[in-house]
């Protein structure tokens, strides 16, 4: 590696964690989280969940296994769950510049420094994790030399229109067709419908589909404040009113509960990993989901026609809902995973048999 480039990490409350550059050396700016992912760390940056977010990565090894190609499947890539890296920047503690893996095409600094994204490496993460989860979720910014930037909170905007297509798109597959809302949608959502032979008509956010004529309707996952998505909540409070069956995933469950009348609210550091345990109301079983989200559903404002799904086993804050007779439910977890364990898969097979 060349020499090594100072950078520091400036959180709002004055907190300075000096580390060194890699990938981009341009500055950025936005809400710092942290992610206890082992691995995963080309799907994870390209998650559009992540807009406005600088991640802070806990495994303490990044980069080791490079950054894979760009073969697609359905048009899509296959290797990440967009078109580009969607994070603001990029923080860990050991960066690995030698990177071994089959499918590996170039390392993570070459990537990064492609999508004009900053990283900054030598940091000490275990204690900048401890202060986000003693804190909460802070606004920070990545800054390089003499660069000045100042604090942004993404919070403010709403990212899923930054995020979302501008214009319908429809992958052909087979005679059924699910309409899917793109909030901000990963790539492996749209995929474990066409691997199920449905036909994805993927729309834009804030698209009117109320008169469409589909089978059934995916709610996507997404960044940002769920209240930012008025268009998408009225349109959907609307379809509320049939019995298509509708499934929310992430930002999409969220969505689902404001449109059926309830409250959301933000977390104090979110749920970011791949290894969430999540208990099914009624039940014993527990899984281990991948999540990504900084809102969550207050389960005690669903409407009475409404029930709490899951849970989270170690904050007992809301992971799902679904209501008492129609097709309706919300997932606040991901079962495409991409990264992380498959384990509620069976949530995609349950939606297919309501669309029968």
């Amino acid at each position: 590696m060349e020499l090594k480039r100072p950078a520091t990490l400036i959180l709002e409350d004055g907190s300075i964690f000096p580390g060194f550059s890699f990938g981009s050396r341009s500055s950025a700016s936005g809400e710092v989280v942290f992610n206890t992912g082992m691995v995963g760390y080309p799907e994870t940056l390209t998650d559009p969940s992540y807009k406005g977010q600088i991640i802070t990565m806990t495994y303490p090894l990044i980069g080791n296994y490079g950054i894979p190609g760009n073969e697609r499947e359905n048009s899509l890539l296959r290797y990440f769950e967009s078109e580009k890296i969607q994070i603001e920047g990029l923080v860990i503690s050991d960066y690995s510049e030698k990177y071994h893996h089959w499918n590996a095409k170039k390392s993570l600094s070459d990537w990064l420094q492609e999508n004009n994204t900053p990283g900054i490496y030598g940091v000490d993460t275990r204690a900048l994790t401890k202060k986000l989860r003693t804190k909460g979720t802070l606004l920070g910014k990545i800054l390089h030399s003499h660069q000045k930037k100042s604090f942004q909170d993404p919070n403010k905007e709403n990212l899923t229109a930054t995020v979302s297509i501008n214009e319908p798109i429809t992958y052909e597959k087979g005679k059924q067709v699910i309409l899917l809302v793109d909030c901000g949608t990963k790539n492996n959502l749209i995929q474990a419908f066409l691997r199920r032979n449905f036909t994805v008509k993927r729309v834009p956010w804030d698209y009117d589909f109320t008169t469409e004529d589909v089978d059934g309707i995916v709610l996507s996952n997404g960044p940002g404040d769920p209240k930012k998505c008025k268009k998408t909540i009225t349109h959907v409070a609307k379809a509320l009113e049939t019995n298509i069956p509708i499934l929310g995933i992430c930002l999409g469950s969220q969505i689902l509960a404001l449109a059926a009348g309830a409250n959301t609210y933000k977390l104090k550091y979110g749920h970011r990993s791949q290894n969430q345990p999540c208990m099914e109301v009624g039940t014993n079983r527990c899984y281990i989901t991948p999540q990504n989200h900084g809102y969550a559903v207050d389960a005690d404002t669903l409407p009475q026609d409404w029930r709490e799904w899951f849970y989270n086993g170690n904050d007992q804050t809301n992971e799902g809902i679904k209501h008492i007779s129609k097709p309706f439910f919300g997932a606040q977890f991901h079962p495409e995973a991409s990264p992380g364990p498959d384990d509620t898969e069976f949530l995609f097979d349950m939606f297919v048999r309501a669309m029968k």
